[in-house]
């Protein structure tokens, strides 16, 4: 028997957003794969259908992925064509990344997958905004809180 309320596993708030993103990416993986695309797959094609020519740098930042994990999946993206890697013309060292026919194609599908899932968490739509946001929020703040901790060390 516990002795401290506060570790209840129903009073985690890091257990009530694992059972949910595990949930969430149980859902978008089992539609995503009826257009040939994992989750992380999906999350890079995300980023590009907003900056197609990203760096590779770049996209790892947004996606908060390190290069050994995102270059596996850049390999697969780009085996099953729906990226192109090239290197840049004014800095050899520097890979940008590009969308192909294909993936142009598929954003419609995915759209409508995104739509699917969406609506499959039974919020309205003012909700689901609203727990984006404050998610959103809750990453800012925990890393500018990492950062200071960094700092002070």
């Amino acid at each position: 028997m516990a002795h401290y309320k506060n570790l209840a596993l129903k009073n985690q708030l890091c257990f009530a957003l694992y059972a949910a993103t595990h949930t969430i990416v149980r859902t978008y993986t089992s539609k995503l794969t009826t257009v040939g695309l994992t989750y992380p797959q999906y999350l890079v094609l995300l980023v590009l259908w907003e900056k197609d020519g990203i760096q590779v740098k770049q996209l790892s930042d947004v996606l908060n992925l390190d290069s050994a994990t995102l270059s596996p999946i850049l390999k697969r993206l780009e085996k099953s064509g729906f990226i192109t890697r090239r290197r840049n013309k004014e800095d050899e060292r520097v890979v940008n990344l590009f969308l192909t026919k294909e993936s142009i194609a598929l954003e419609k599908d995915v759209a409508e997958i995104q739509k699917q899932v969406a609506c499959q968490t039974g919020l309205p739509r003012i909700e689901f905004i609203e727990l984006r946001d404050k998610l959103n929020h809750l990453v800012e703040t925990m890393v500018e809180n990492d950062d200071d901790d960094e700092k002070a060390a």
